[in-house]
């Protein structure tokens, strides 16, 4: 049976209730150019609206995201306080996002969306994200921190990114295309056609991206990536003198990767030395990865204040990442880490001769699914003297994920890896891990007069299902060698509020409950947290402020075994950090100059500011690679104390330029206390960029743009294996045209 009617089997009755009740209200004809069309599913909606939002909210919109051309959602988050973006190969191919000391690791601890539908090759079975959507793609970031995330779910700690996709143009027909080339052979294109008729519209669009690389690998070889995206969107509405408006959109993507990454850094001194080498026996290392993606979308406008979207989804990703795992049956980070205690495994690294059998290469192959089916019913009523906005959401979805892996063993001899033992597919892990989960929301935003409050509760309900098979390539026929299952539930309340002062001045305040479900096949309790926060905006014109405080206090903390945390652990394996507390601070402001003198040039600035701590509660002793032994009072990892962002720009009638610094702080790699220590912390760092346009008509316009424009050298991570540098200064020019 396929996936939709597997799905659609499984459409609760409530769902199907929610579908059929608003049928009885007599409608007047719907304006089709005012319906919420299928924006039900976005997190935020614009960016008038995370001004309006009980609880803190940001919108990265189409303009910010081209004003530096930029593939790397690491750069494009920047502006956006209270997320720390762990780099890890200086692109932004398998970025690490954290929100208010979630946890930075493959994004495991928020929920990433595209368009509103969970995105992680599998979101509950194994979030740890090796696919991100390709960020050209996208007309908007959303980003959700307050308590009104719970509407996303199933991780409502930090809270969630939603990734909103370029939409079908409204006119008959148009397109663009951006053409840009930079240092390193680095190409980037990017290409949409669309247009829409009375009933009919579509949208066909590209990316294609490649690059030789910033890092040389020691004796040559490829470092780079390539990269091709495809996306088809077509969609269906009503008349506009039809009862009830309705919309039904598909959406069919395509995308595959070819990276020459690794997990192999520096050891410090090679690092100062030269921060872009990479070691002779990382010339192998390489992920191959494709995702496909469907999607079908219902949208029906009851009447002007009642109207229902329901989203069919499909995700299926494969992924084998084949790479160096260890050396000598040590840890690459142990090794390098303790280059003078193996002197002999850092030389064979480097590429000296070694012994046949000496390093371990692992092919990471592993497949993964993820389906389901979502609807949100919205109605708007006036009670009184208050104005209610209710949603109700329901969401059936399943995902899992297949490993299939074996170790192959390699010698260096001559300065290549020559295999010595081929070991069959499958006797290294041989595991399926699954979800199931029933999930809903109840959130209604209330408005009286100057109040505005958002009570929210969301239901998880989740079926957790691990198998282990013998690792053998003989199949999954005989008996499997390990099954646990295990079942978890949840309710999750949550309440924003926010009071205006006057027309410019409002307080907001909220409250939730932090929960992150547990991994298939642990005994570990789910992650919770009680989370607040509170503060004050300022509109008024040009000038935008805004000043939120914040406390997540854990009472069970939790960490994960991944291959990108390092470490000598079982991957899966999941460890409790007993209680701790992460608060903080967040700080914005913009303003424009709408006209310098009477140049006709305005300057809009902005800044940003975010202070976090994070400090364990509890003493004990783990065998997480990050953590280790661990006191009260000692600080979390990878959490910086102090980010900064800084923006200013100019802007004239056919011309645009832009500056920006972002300054990270040092931060431990690894849980303590105290002066930080140079082998367990990373360097604070500033990194300036660059970008200026000039349109030559409606049609054409030239772009440039300057990253890391004083190529500043620094440790960006030491996770998983080694020193890993920032992206070097990089200059690209391009063209964008349009019609």
């Amino acid at each position: 049976m396929s996936p939709f009617m597997t799905v659609m089997r499984k459409l609760p009755q409530s769902l199907l209730l929610a579908l059929l009740a608003p049928i009885a209200n007599a409608a007047p004809d719907p304006d089709p150019a005012a319906a919420q069309r299928l924006d039900r599913m976005t997190v935020i909606g614009s960016a008038e609206r995370a001004a309006e939002i009980p609880g803190s909210a940001d919108y990265v919109d189409a303009e910010e995201l081209q004003r530096y051309a930029t593939s790397d959602v690491n750069r494009a988050l920047r502006r956006v306080p209270g997320l720390y973006l762990i780099e890890e190969d200086g692109y932004g191919l398998r970025p690490n996002i954290g929100i208010r000391g979630s946890g930075t690791d493959r994004n495991n601890r928020i929920a990433v969306m595209e368009d509103g539908v969970l995105i992680a090759p599998a979101a509950y079975a194994a979030p740890a994200a090796y696919y991100f959507p390709t960020v050209e793609r996208m007309s908007a970031i959303e980003v959700r921190k307050g308590s009104a995330s719970i509407k996303s779910g199933p991780r409502t700690t930090g809270g969630a990114v939603n990734l909103v996709s370029t939409a079908i143009p409204t006119e008959s027909l148009s397109g663009r295309l951006s053409l840009i080339a930079g240092e390193d052979s680095t190409f980037n294109t990017h290409g949409w056609l669309g247009g829409a008729g009375e009933q009919l519209a579509f949208i066909v669009e590209t990316v294609q991206q490649s690059s030789e690389g910033f890092k040389q690998i020691d004796g040559g070889g490829d470092a780079g990536f390539d990269l091709q995206d495809y996306l088809v969107k077509g969609r269906w509405n009503s008349s506009s003198d039809a009862r009830w408006y309705q919309e039904i959109e598909f959406k069919f993507g395509q995308t595959d990767q070819d990276s020459n990454e690794t997990y192999l850094g520096l050891t410090d001194a090679d690092f100062s030395a030269d921060p872009n080498r990479r070691y002779r026996a990382s010339h192998l290392d390489n992920i191959r990865s494709g995702h496909e993606q469907q999607q079908l979308s219902h949208y029906i406008q009851f009447s002007d204040d009642v109207d229902l979207t329901t989203v069919v989804y499909n995700n299926d990703f494969e992924r084998n990442w084949f790479k160096l795992e260890n050396v000598n049956g040590q840890t690459l980070g142990a090794v390098l880490a303790e280059p003078d205690r193996f002197a002999s495994e850092l030389a064979w690294i480097r590429g000296a001769n070694s012994p046949a059998n000496a390093f371990r290469l692992r092919n990471n192959n592993r497949s993964y699914s993820s389906e389901g089916v979502q609807s949100v019913w919205v109605a708007s009523h006036d009670w009184g003297a208050s104005q209610h906005e209710l949603e109700i959401g329901v969401r059936y979805h399943e995902d899992s994920e297949d490993r299939f892996q074996d170790e192959d063993r390699y010698a260096m001899q001559g300065g290549n890896l020559i295999r010595t033992t081929d070991n069959p597919p499958g006797s290294n892990a041989n595991q399926v891990v699954e979800a199931q989960a029933w999930s809903s929301y109840l959130q209604n935003q209330i408005t009286i007069g100057n109040w505005q409050w958002l009570p929210g509760l969301r239901y998880e309900h989740i079926e957790l299902t691990r198998t282990d098979w013998q690792r053998t390539p003989s199949g999954r026929d005989q008996a499997p060698t390990l099954v646990a299952r295990r079942d978890v539930s949840a309710f999750i309340p949550g309440l924003g509020m926010t009071f205006d002062l006057d027309s410019s001045w409002q307080l907001l305040a909220g409250v939730h409950r932090g929960y992150s479900p547990p991994a298939p096949g642990t005994t570990v309790d789910a992650e919770e947290s009680v989370n607040f926060e509170a503060g004050l905006r300022l509109a008024q014109d040009a000038l935008n402020i805004e000043l939120i405080g914040f406390l997540n206090d854990y009472n069970n903390l939790v960490g994960t075994c991944t291959a990108s945390t390092g470490g000598d652990c079982t991957l899966g394996d999941q460890y409790s950090g007993g209680q701790v507390e992460v608060y903080g601070l967040e700080a914005e402001i913009s303003y424009e100059i709408a006209e310098l003198g009477k140049s006709g040039i305005a300057m809009p600035l902005r800044a940003n500011y975010t202070f976090t701590r994070g400090e364990f509660q509890d003493s004990f002793a783990s065998s997480f690679e990050e953590w280790g032994r661990v006191s009260a009072g000692d600080e979390l990892p990878y959490l910086p104390e102090n980010l900064w962002f800084f923006e200013a720009g100019l802007q004239g009638e056919r011309w645009t330029s832009f500056a920006s610094a972002t300054y990270v702080d040092d931060m431990r790699t690894r849980a303590g206390s105290g002066a930080l220590d140079p082998a367990n912390s990373t360097d604070a760092h500033w990194v300036l960029d660059l970008s200026a346009s000039w349109q030559f008509n409606d049609y054409a316009e030239v772009i440039a743009k300057v990253d890391n424009l004083l190529d500043e050298e620094y440790v960006a991570s030491r996770r998983p294996s080694g020193v890993r540098p920032g992206k070097p200064q990089t200059v690209s020019v391009g063209v964008r045209l349009a019609f």
